[in-house]
């Protein structure tokens, strides 16, 4: 029996709707929260096209296997704006600007704090969200930082070699530190890590006495944050684009279209001008990423995610 008359086990639709991790919806499945045609689900069940698979009130669309990619969003987010969908104090989230989804949800790709603002990678795969976010992965991160003061040679030895920062909640070292210059009191570097703690980069500036003034995400993997997608501004990834991703990431066997790498911006070059909402075209998605800059936000070692992955 072919994989498409199997179908799908139900935890990985789930999974890939973005409803949560494969863990937790084996949880959901077991309490009883799901239901397939009407009956409440079982752990193991598979569910085929067409299958009414609901979690709560929530009805969640089942495509055949390999029938559609995932979307995939890039955003640059501003500064003043949360990376939540409930928040106490009611301030803008970055989730209000995206567009509706039936049966599917959004998935943030790694979180940027209020004052943070940069590259936010959005999809609607689950699995795709959990290989790029857990720690086992070691997905690289790159920001560039502006600061009140400049490094000393030790302090940058510090930060890249040895035992690292150590913070409240362990040590932190950079893969790599350049320094991209200033003027005045105001320092920009450009550093890389492979992982995510909360505010680990402002908190190993701040340990060291360098509060940091400006933070930009400009990289998260192989996908840059293409120059002219401005603050506030989206695009989502082409065909071809996301098959790199899915593959690089080693969720699909599929070849990936070639390619050509973006060369990273320097931090002084990062785009500044302000602005609201994606531009969509007359399907009411996103410009892709590529239309939107004449080339490709990728650059790639998908064999090195790859052997981190299995």
């Amino acid at each position: 029996m072919n994989e498409e008359q199997q179908g799908e086990r139900l935890q990985k639709v789930l999974a890939q709707a973005g409803v949560g991790s494969r863990r937790e919806m084996e949880e959901w499945i077991t309490a009883g929260r799901v239901t397939v045609n009407g009956e409440v689900a079982t752990l193991g069940m598979r569910v085929h096209e067409g299958d009414e698979v609901r979690v709560g009130k929530r009805w969640i669309n089942v495509k055949a296997p390999g029938a559609e990619l995932p979307r995939v969003l890039l955003y640059h987010k501003p500064e003043g704006e949360i990376v939540s969908r409930d928040d106490p104090e009611k301030r803008a989230t970055v989730f209000d600007k995206l567009p509706r989804l039936r049966g599917l949800k959004w998935t943030a790709i790694g979180r940027l704090d209020f004052n943070t603002s940069g590259l936010l990678i959005f999809t609607t795969s689950g699995e795709l969200a959990n290989r790029l976010m857990h720690p086992r992965f070691e997905v690289e991160r790159e920001y560039a930082v502006r600061v009140q003061g400049e490094l000393t040679i030790e302090q940058t030895l510090q930060m890249t070699k040895g035992d690292g920062i150590e913070l409240e909640d362990g040590a932190v070292k950079f893969e790599r530190l350049t320094d991209e210059g200033g003027e005045g009191f105001n320092h920009w570097y450009r550093v890389m890590l492979k992982e995510g703690r909360n505010r680990i980069v402002r908190r190993t500036f701040d340990a060291l006495g360098l509060p940091v003034s400006r933070l930009i995400r400009v990289r998260y993997g192989i996908v840059n944050l293409p120059p002219s997608i401005k603050r506030g501004k989206m695009a989502e990834l082409g065909e071809g684009e996301v098959k790199q991703i899915m593959e690089w990431a080693g969720l699909t066997m599929e070849s990936a279209v070639p390619v050509a790498p973006v060369v990273s911006t320097p931090a002084s070059k990062l785009p500044r001008a302000g602005g609201v909402g994606p531009k969509r075209d007359g399907e009411g998605r996103g410009r892709s990423a590529a239309s939107a800059r004449g080339g490709v936000p990728l650059r790639g070692n998908a064999s090195k995610f790859r052997s981190k992955a299995r």
